[in-house]
């Protein structure tokens, strides 16, 4: 089951302008104007993400992506070109990642500590045989940072960079439930399957048995057939800053697993935990 999660969506709301009563425009309306400069970086985060669906682009494909003009891509691919940020294939003329970001990169996950605790999640994969993965949260969604595939012909796959919905993937409950902050999206959140929970209410009343047990459940909320069972990474200063998880079909993670399978993550997560305080 090769099974790699989709492209967020993005959202938005409108709403009419706030004035007040001398016509001058209120401060709900004030504090919506972007701040000088932010566009450019906002428009410079998009071209960079794009490569998260495509390995390399032509301008024209990026402008596609992001909603920008043509022009104003070409502008902005050009200035990362010059900067590392990008690179340029000569033969086909179309960009990629470039060799900045790819340290900058390198440099984040080895800052964070995710690289150094690549063993003991390799030594998970290797005792439960399916596949782990270590995220962190990025708005309403979890990024993966490092992902070890299952040793098993059938199994999920969830490359690095790979995005999931905040609300349908046990990582993202993990990261809910001990992190604090709630979700932002408006309800109903989006489904993806018959078990997504879509509401407020629904995903407080899980948070609250994650909380309780110590680890978090996927029961086919994200892809029918996955499940998964995540549970949460502190750093030295007790704050849950990540999540690892075991991901599978559901005819391996059965009910009859699920609990050896939970206990063995919560376990890891300890060490994980117990590393990373020794590291920072």
């Amino acid at each position: 089951m090769n099974a790699p999660g989709d492209a967020p969506g993005d959202g938005s709301a409108g709403g009419a302008a706030n004035d007040d009563a001398d016509g001058r425009p209120g401060n709900s309306e004030a504090a919506r104007q972007p701040k000088p400069g932010t566009q450019t970086v906002d428009r410079s985060v998009a071209v960079l993400r794009s490569f998260e669906d495509a390995a390399r682009q032509t301008p024209t494909e990026i402008a596609h992506r992001t909603g920008l003009s043509v022009s104003t891509a070409h502008r902005i691919v050009h200035a990362l070109h010059a900067t590392g940020m990008l690179a340029q294939d000569a033969a086909t003329e179309r960009y990629f990642l470039g060799p900045t970001t790819a340290i900058l990169g390198r440099l984040a996950l080895e800052r964070m500590g995710a690289t150094l605790l690549q063993p003991e999640l390799t030594a998970l994969r290797d005792g439960t045989g399916e596949a782990v993965s270590l995220g962190v949260r990025a708005g309403d969604e979890v990024a993966v940072l490092l992902h070890l595939p299952s040793t098993h012909p059938l199994r999920y796959e969830q490359p690095p960079g790979d995005r999931n919905p905040i609300h349908t993937c046990a990582m993202g409950k993990t990261l809910l439930a001990f992190g604090g902050d709630p979700v932002a999206m408006d309800e109903p959140y989006r489904s993806f399957t018959p078990a997504t929970l879509t509401t407020r209410a629904e995903l407080d009343a899980d948070l609250r048995r994650v909380r309780d047990r110590g680890f978090a459940v996927n029961d086919e909320e994200r892809l029918p057939g996955v499940r998964a069972v995540a549970a949460p990474v502190r750093d030295g200063g007790g704050r849950v800053f990540a999540a690892v998880a075991l991901q599978g079909p559901s005819v391996r993670f059965g009910d009859d697993r699920l609990p050896g399978l939970a206990e063995a993550v919560r376990a890891a997560a300890g060490r994980l935990t117990d590393l990373h305080r020794h590291l920072s």
